[in-house]
């Protein structure tokens, strides 16, 4: 089946025509308008350097509700000792960039071309992305960022540069979404360190379903730096 390319008009086909690795549509732009389009319908984008926007919608899905995060024993004396701070929405663009930079098992995070740097500092800028930010000592340590759609989020990426530093900071953010209502957290595709964390594939059907409910509710729109205290 043709992957489908997308023309100037901010629209996609239906998620059921991916291909069976997810690949749904290539082109376009990461236009704001043309992200928020795409997170709400379950699509996000993913390719690396010299290469086209690649848009995709995987199937099964990897989500994270909130109520299933699970906190080792490990994790849990970290968050107890209280060695980490955590912040939201004070430096965003850094948080990113460090993403970009991180060194992972298939290399580094050359996903995150400065095209897309570029995009979700947009949304940033818009109040619909966010970041968490985990400080050792006046230092950046760790974090992570994603966007949040009514009580959707949507996770992109975290990074580390200290031990368990990134693991924190998700538990503060899966604990405060949970405070404020969030359906859930888009994983996006499996990886056992967030299957490790409670983590589950589902059907394409079911995380659509649950996305639409999630997006009947307002967007608690940033900057969270307040929010948060």
């Amino acid at each position: 089946m043709p992957v489908y390319a997308l023309g100037s008009q901010i629209v996609f086909p239906l998620v059921e025509m991916a291909e069976p690795n997810g690949l749904l549509a290539v082109g376009g732009d990461l236009h704001p308008a043309r992200l928020i389009q795409a997170y709400t319908l379950g699509i996000f984008p993913w390719y690396g350097p010299n290469s086209p926007i690649l848009w995709w919608s995987p199937d099964p899905r990897l989500a994270l509700f909130p109520e299933d995060f699970h906190v080792s024993r490990s994790l849990r004396r970290v968050l107890n000792s209280r060695r980490f701070e955590v912040s939201y929405d004070t430096c965003f663009a850094r948080v990113v960039a460090a993403c970009a930079d991180a060194v992972r098992s298939q290399g580094p995070g050359t996903w995150l071309v400065p095209e897309m740097q570029r995009a979700y500092g947009l949304l940033h800028q818009a109040g619909l992305a966010h970041s968490a930010e985990v400080w050792e000592e006046g230092e950046l340590v760790g974090g992570l960022y994603g966007v949040a759609l009514g009580r959707a989020f949507f996770g992109e990426s975290m990074f580390h540069v200290r031990n368990n530093a990134s693991k924190v900071a998700l538990a503060d953010l899966v604990r405060r979404l949970r405070a404020w209502g969030f359906h859930l957290i888009d994983c996006q595709q499996a990886t056992e360190h967030m299957m490790r964390h409670g983590a589950r594939e589902i059907p394409r059907r079911l995380f659509t379903k649950l996305l639409h409910k999630a997006l009947e509710h307002p967007s608690l729109t940033g900057p969270w730096t307040e929010a948060v205290r």
